[in-house]
């Protein structure tokens, strides 16, 4: 630490080594009462310590420095900063022709001055004065040197951490290059067989190979909304925004709707599935639909990176006071180097334009941040390449659930969802459905849809057309998008819930949005639709939503 003070107290005392009779007291007693600071040494040995110390001068009589010698002094002072050149008042008698001794012994102290004997009192302290002035510009050069030293530090510091800031950023940049370039390529990737297979339709293809695009399309579409999605999520997480609907969930029924999913990738490649549950309760507080999503990408990873022929298995097994998931692969490995950046964003081990596989690099961060939002951990392990990989993933078991006494959403905002055995076949012959859509392609593939099942389909290309079609066709369903210009699918359903019930207020409504947060969710159905539906829409789950509200399949 650098001193920032010129001279304390303690840097300023004289220190005083007079071994005859009272000399030493004598001197004390005369420094202090001219307000100098002063300190009795009684050997030599105390004297160097003290002159370690710190001190403002030194006071010598001749007998100290002839029975002591100045040896141990010349070599302390060898040690002090080269700016230090302490001042040494000697008391002697017999001038300099007396003192030859004494002379030869002073000449390594450096900075002496001698008094001759007797002496005035007003002598003494005028010499010690002069030399703690001397001493005192020395502690100036001093904190001079120091300071250009506080300012050298905090140069190399300001350096050190402006190269660390400029690696970091060059870093994140050449980062942020090789994401986006790398989500160019996994978003073009499939719009090349979207577009590219969709030319091939116009200009007229055989029923088979008809059929081989259309599979094509859907394929590689599906895979653009995942992209999506993860980018979504990523964003979701970082803001802070994504939010739980945790309720009790058994795990089991998790991952065997997770292996499902799985199953037609892990068939494509011959890759044996397997699932090894204890006989304990899994059960877990969490939200059914993100650990699924967990599952689900853990899975899709083992796929991906496990050769033809291949195993992959999963496992659930209590642990401690919670429950371990397990998903073990014969794939590739990770190499030992790259373990620690594994669920890092947009980090890869191969992020060359000659890699294998492909993706973003988001199912992993987006797997460990939404165990860590479960309040679990996940872990990775692996032997190296060409070893396998397992992936564990530990969350507290649910804690016993008592009955709320009112539940836990607005008993007003309820939402319709549709059922599982509904068909695509006669179940919208004659109804009649609004679509409401500003994109007058989605608007065409709705009504097209719907008048595939039977249904007479009237179209809106806004608010304020599909309010007037409402009021004078009113129909059975209304289907509305969200984000319009002028007035919003919102505007839109509240001006048709101020309708009086005989005027079609009581429309049963689904929104068709590409918001699709779990607040735009919660919006949505508090605006007065039953239905939240994020676009892209399945013509099977339109279906069955149009047939649910309509009430012609179950309950409404």
């Amino acid at each position: 630490m650098v001193k920032s003070n010129i001279g304390g107290d303690e840097e300023m005392r004289v220190l005083v080594l007079a071994p005859v009779g009272r000399d030493a007291a004598l001197a004390c007693a005369a420094l202090r009462e001219h307000g100098i600071a002063a300190e009795e040494c009684a050997g030599v040995e105390e004297l160097c310590r003290e002159i370690a110390r710190g001190a403002g001068a030194v006071f010598l009589t001749k007998e100290a420095v002839m029975n002591g010698g100045t040896q141990p002094i010349t070599e302390t002072l060898a040690a002090q900063h080269a700016w230090s050149d302490l001042p040494f008042v000697v008391l002697t008698r017999g001038g300099a022709v007396g003192n030859a001794d004494l002379l030869s012994s002073l000449a390594g102290l450096g900075n002496v001055t001698l008094i001759e004997r007797p002496a005035r009192v007003v002598t003494i302290i005028s010499v010690v004065r002069s030399s703690l002035r001397a001493r005192r510009r020395q502690y100036e050069v001093r904190a001079h040197l120091d300071a250009l030293a506080r300012a050298k530090e905090e140069r190399e510091l300001l350096l050190a951490s402006e190269r660390a800031a400029r690696l970091s950023a060059e870093a994140n940049s050449r980062l942020k290059d090789e994401f986006l370039a790398t989500v160019s390529h996994e978003l073009r990737t499939p719009l090349t067989a979207i577009i590219g297979w969709t030319q091939l339709l116009r200009r007229g293809v055989s029923d088979d190979i008809g059929a081989h695009a259309l599979e094509v399309i859907e394929r590689n579409g599906a895979a653009q909304l995942h992209l999506v999605e993860d980018l979504l999520d990523v964003s979701r997480i970082i803001s802070g925004k994504l939010r739980l609907d945790v309720q009790p969930v058994d795990l089991s029924s998790v991952i065997d709707a997770a292996l499902d999913a799985a199953r037609p990738a892990a068939a494509a490649k011959g890759i044996e599935l397997r699932a090894t549950f204890d006989a304990e309760s899994h059960t877990v507080a969490g939200d059914p639909d993100r650990l699924q999503q967990i599952i689900w990408n853990l899975l899709n990873n083992a796929v991906k990176f496990t050769p033809q022929g291949g195993s992959i298995e999963a496992r659930l097994a209590r642990a401690g006071s919670g429950v371990e998931i397990a998903i073990a692969d014969t794939g590739v490995g990770i190499e030992p180097e790259f373990l620690p950046y594994v669920f890092d964003r947009f980090r890869q081990a191969d992020a060359k334009t000659t890699r294998i596989y492909g993706g973003l690099g988001l199912g992993l961060a987006i797997v460990r941040q939404l165990v860590e939002l479960h309040g679990g951990t996940v872990s990775v392990a692996s032997e190296g390449a060409q070893r396998g990989t397992t992936f564990t993933v530990r969350l507290p078991a649910a804690p016993p659930v008592s009955q709320p006494d009112e539940p836990m959403h607005s008993r007003s905002v309820v939402e319709v969802l549709p059922s599982s055995d509904a068909s695509e076949g006669e179940t919208l012959m004659g109804l009649r459905v609004l679509v409401v859509d500003d994109d007058g392609d989605a608007r065409e593939l709705f009504a097209r849809t719907l008048a595939d099942c039977g249904a007479h389909a009237l179209t809106a290309a806004s608010s304020a057309e599909a309010f007037d079609a409402l009021v004078r066709e009113r129909p059975d369903v209304l289907l509305a998008d969200i984000a319009m210009p002028e007035e919003d699918g919102y505007v839109l359903i509240g001006k048709v819930r101020a309708l009086p019930p005989e005027g079609g207020g009581l429309t049963p409504a689904a929104a068709l949005t590409a918001y699709a947060r779990p607040e735009d969710r919660a919006k949505v159905l508090r605006a007065g639709f039953q239905v939240h539906l994020p676009k892209p829409v399945k013509s099977s789950e339109l279906i069955k939503v149009v047939a649910r509200l309509a009430a012609r399949v179950g309950a409404a």
